[in-house]
């Protein structure tokens, strides 16, 4: 195996990794056992307001979730909207989701990115354009995208997997009345 092979193969290892994290975060406990590897988190004790505590206590009673993981949810949802404004997130029937204020969901923006015709900047306008939102929101699902890409690619191949299922139901009932 050559140098260059060695590190594909570590980035591809750390990939698995941050995506098993990841997915731990989203409340897939079993996301990290499923992992070939291990992993440690670290504690840091924090003031939380009392307020803000009883609220996270009454989501966690009410999701089932556990209060330190609904916490950690929060927390790193909190940065990364920090990181691009205009971006929050939706809990829906397959889970949380990066969404735009007053938007779609980012993934649904980079799918589109994704099967435009146009390229390079001409592509957001354009895009912008046939979705009704502004530039800028484009913009800002790109960026998203940019940082956390996997979690994306993610949204779009199970959007794509349901959609492959219902053409077949759709295909099979058209057959079944022909």
């Amino acid at each position: 195996m050559g140098a260059g092979e060695a590190k594909a193969l570590a980035r591809l290892s750390r990939r698995r990794e941050l995506r098993a994290a990841d997915q731990y975060r989203r409340g897939h406990p079993h996301a990290l056992a499923s992992s070939s590897y291990t992993c440690y988190m670290s504690s840091q004790p924090i003031r939380i307001g009392k307020r803000t505590l009883q609220t996270l206590r009454e989501r966690s009673k009410g999701s089932g979730e556990p209060i330190a993981r609904l916490a950690e949810r929060y927390i790193e949802e909190g940065l990364r909207a920090d990181r691009h404004p205009g971006v929050f997130f939706r809990e829906g029937p397959a889970g949380r989701r990066a969404v735009l204020v007053g938007g779609p969901d980012v993934w649904e923006i980079v799918s589109a990115v994704r099967g435009a015709p146009e390229k390079g900047e001409a592509l957001v306008p354009a895009l912008a354009d046939r979705l009704g939102i502004s530039e800028s929101k484009v913009r800002v699902a790109i960026r998203y995208y940019g940082e956390y890409p996997e979690e994306i690619d993610d949204w779009i191949a199970a959007n794509d997997a349901e959609a492959e299922k219902l053409e077949a139901a759709l295909a099979r009932e058209r057959e079944l009345l022909a």
